[in-house]
């Protein structure tokens, strides 16, 4: 298959190469000092589960130079993601498809709004990697997984040719019966981990052993599960307690992509997360005073405050 993956930090390095290393054309879309490193070095990936480097790296910072291919992956930071949904009109022109894997819950229907709601998909992404360095991307611990599907629950001949292609490069792909409901379980956990770990500043290991974090963690997942049931999400009746399953077993020192973004000054994804929580929960008529709170003391810090 052919691809594009735009915005190849983190999330999009490491998925761009493993499927580059199973032998699929993938193209990467980046800029600054990390697509100068990308081309001249290859995009390399340190990892536990095996380490890689895609070189010669097919790297640039103009998508519509890429030609039309068969799947986006859709990797952009939660405010770039309209300017990049349109800029990716030209990738999918013959046919193709996107698949958003932003955090939060309104990525498919942000793309969908620039390309067509036929041309989109729903899918996230579990995996904890950074870019260490300018073409460096480092992968923290094994786990690196990807759910995607249509977003009306048909098993769709893209979809099929799509998992294939993820196992013939060894990701961990699944196709669930319903991704919107596993978009609202991963926001479940990730809108309150993103916004708990900003704002004690702290490792998941600290926060969910002390038992007044704790307390506020447990009933921010509650705000989440119930916003997505008042949307009419047919989440899992255990959805709160998976959610505290995967706080115990991440390892301690954990921090999120969030809270990263906070320490080194740089825009937070806040407004669509936590701020999210708010605004639906509040278009639904359900209080959700723990992502409020987090929110408003978050707020002055989400345009980035650079040291």
């Amino acid at each position: 298959m052919k691809f594009a993956v735009f915005g190849a930090g983190g999330v999009g390095g490491y998925f761009g190469a493993r499927l580059a290393q199973a032998g699929h054309e993938v193209h990467f879309v980046a800029r600054g000092a990390h697509l100068d490193a990308i081309r001249k070095n290859g995009l390399k990936l340190e990892s536990a589960a095996g380490d890689a480097l895609v070189s010669p790296a097919r790297a640039t910072a103009d998508p519509a130079s890429i030609g039309p291919v068969d799947c986006v992956l859709m990797c952009v930071k939660l405010w770039d993601l309209d300017r990049a949904a349109a800029a990716a009109k030209p990738l999918v022109a013959g046919g193709g498809c996107v698949l958003p894997l932003q955090n939060g819950v309104d990525a498919a229907e942000r793309c969908a709004a620039a390309l067509g709601a036929g041309k989109v998909l729903g899918g996230t992404a579990h995996v904890a990697t950074v870019i260490a360095a300018p073409g460096v991307i480092r992968h923290t611990g094994t786990m690196a997984k990807l759910q995607f599907g249509e977003l009306d629950g048909r098993l769709t001949p893209r979809i099929e040719r799509l998992a294939r292609a993820c196992k013939d490069a060894g990701i961990d792909a699944t196709v669930p019966a319903s991704i919107v409901a596993q978009l609202w379980m991963k926001f479940v956990f990730l809108a309150t981990a993103a916004g708990w770990t900003a704002l004690a500043r702290r490792p998941m290991g600290v926060i969910r052993s002390d038992p007044e974090m704790r307390a506020g963690v447990i009933a921010a997942f509650a705000e989440v599960a119930a916003v997505g049931r008042a949307a009419g999400v047919r989440l899992p009746q255990d959805a709160e307690a998976q959610a505290l399953a995967i706080l115990d077993r991440v390892p301690a020192e954990m921090q999120t992509s969030m809270q990263h973004d906070l320490e080194a000054g740089n825009r937070l994804e806040l407004p669509w997360l936590s701020g999210a929580v708010a605004r639906l929960g509040r278009a639904h008529g359900v209080p959700t005073p723990v992502h409020d709170t987090i929110y408003a003391a978050l707020k002055p810090y989400a345009d980035g405050q650079r040291r």
